[in-house]
């Protein structure tokens, strides 16, 4: 956002991270309806006509919708198979709604006007949480207290191992930030940057200039909205094979 303050250009890149109710008013609840909402279940919309609505003929001679939809299914299963091993290919539908509502939702945050749900770490943090709960609970209910073997590195040293479990219990309980904040941070710092090339754009001097910067952003946003989502699927990965395999 740009406008004229006193004269001068004045820049509010982080104006368009904020949340606001659907239907008017100021106070947000649990319950209210906010843009945020809005473009969540946009993704997820998306999500639904190309995987179900885009795919239901399941002709032998796909049209592009179901093109889409099995290069899309062939690459995610490929990824639990090589990452989480046979063993995680039953937990492929949970991955693959993690991909898919990622992708779209970062996607969709680069259609003018629309809201980036994903650069929250509200709504990240959410699916990281999910993540780690699930994993967890995965790895105890397959080992029981044999999971807790993650956390001990049997090739190290009999003095450091318990040095090293007691970084390697900080470590796994960090997961959640970290998975979360990276999606995140890349998303906002992404959409902050082209708002203030945007910005100066109303500068006829260097307006060129700034149009040029905004179509090489943009160029490499829609690149980092589909990075970012093979980034977090693939640690949902790597942390569902410590589940099934924990032992170091």
């Amino acid at each position: 956002m740009a406008e004229q303050e006193s004269g001068a250009l004045a820049l509010h890149p982080m104006a368009q991270f904020e949340v606001h109710p659907l239907f008017g008013g100021t106070e947000i609840h649990w319950y209210t309806p906010t843009n945020v909402t809005l473009w969540m279940g946009v993704a997820v919309l998306a999500v639904f006509l190309l995987l179900v609505v885009g795919s239901r003929g399941r002709a032998i001679i796909p049209s592009r919708g179901q093109s889409l939809g099995e290069v899309v299914y062939g690459f995610v299963y490929k990824m639990v198979e090589d990452v989480a091993g046979k063993d995680g290919v039953k937990f492929f539908p949970y991955v693959m709604t993690i991909f898919m509502f990622i992708v779209f939702a970062n996607s969709l945050s680069l259609i003018p006007m629309s809201f980036a749900t994903t650069s929250h770490f509200a709504v990240t943090g959410v699916l990281a949480i999910l993540v780690f709960v699930s994993v967890t609970a995965i790895g105890f209910v397959r080992h029981g207290v044999g999971f807790l073997g993650l956390f001990w590195v049997s090739a190290a040293p009999l003095p450091l191992r318990p040095i090293l479990a007691i970084i390697e219990v900080i470590s796994y309980f960090v997961r959640p930030v970290s998975h979360s904040v990276r999606l995140a941070g890349n998303m906002m710092a992404g959409h902050a940057v082209m708002e203030v090339f945007a910005g100066f754009a109303a500068v006829a001097l260097i307006s060129p200039l700034s149009v040029v910067a905004i179509t090489a952003m943009y160029g490499l946003e829609v690149m980092v909205a589909i990075v970012q989502a093979y980034v977090f699927t693939i640690l949902t990965c790597v942390y569902l094979k410590d589940a099934l395999h924990p032992a170091h």
